[in-house]
């Protein structure tokens, strides 16, 4: 792979909105799910495509494209095809291939972020178009699923793989925090 410009300036700390300490239930979720967003967006910003297809925790296979690709995925999976009901592709995974997401880095990391970003955009718009309390069709559990359930949820995806990239990202070139 090789070497690409740095896909975001590595000065993005002021960036991040800041977490309400008061709000209701609707608030809270939303707001801290793009908190969430923006801090493993700040975990990719100033690397190259290689120290993104690093796996630099061994003998694991994560790297941060790869979780690029996983929380593409992830956001299609719940928002869009267990909450929203679309009738979408999976973007990484086959049923013969389960962790593609981690293991086949074989696109680029940047146009992987794009995806990301666009999947983000397109959960963001379900949220807003729905009610805590609606409910989807779960295909995959043949069961209904709230969006307050697919939210919270995503809350645990999202700080579950910060501290996966905050490791990721030390080791890659020492950068701690965000």
């Amino acid at each position: 792979m090789a070497d690409t410009p740095q896909f975001f300036s590595p000065d993005l700390e002021g960036e991040r909105t800041e977490r309400p300490l008061v709000g209701d239930e609707r608030t809270m979720l939303t707001s801290f799910l793009d908190w969430h967003r923006e801090t493993f967006r700040l975990k990719c910003a100033g690397l190259t495509a290689e120290q993104l297809s690093t796996r630099s925790v061994e003998p694991s296979s994560l790297s941060l494209h790869g979780l690029i690709r996983h929380l593409a995925g992830t956001e299609r999976w719940w928002f869009r095809m267990q909450f929203a009901g679309e009738d979408v592709d999976h973007l990484y995974y086959a049923d013969d291939d389960p962790d593609m997401d981690f293991d086949r880095l074989d696109d680029d990391p940047f146009e992987a972020m794009a995806v990301w970003e666009a999947e983000c955009a397109r959960s963001r718009e379900i949220v807003a178009a729905a009610d805590l309390e609606d409910v989807g069709r779960s295909w995959r559990y043949e069961k209904p699923v709230s969006l307050r359930r697919v939210l919270v949820h995503m809350l645990a995806e999202y700080a579950r793989h910060n501290g996966h990239a905050d490791l990721l990202r030390e080791r890659i070139d020492g950068a701690t925090g965000h």
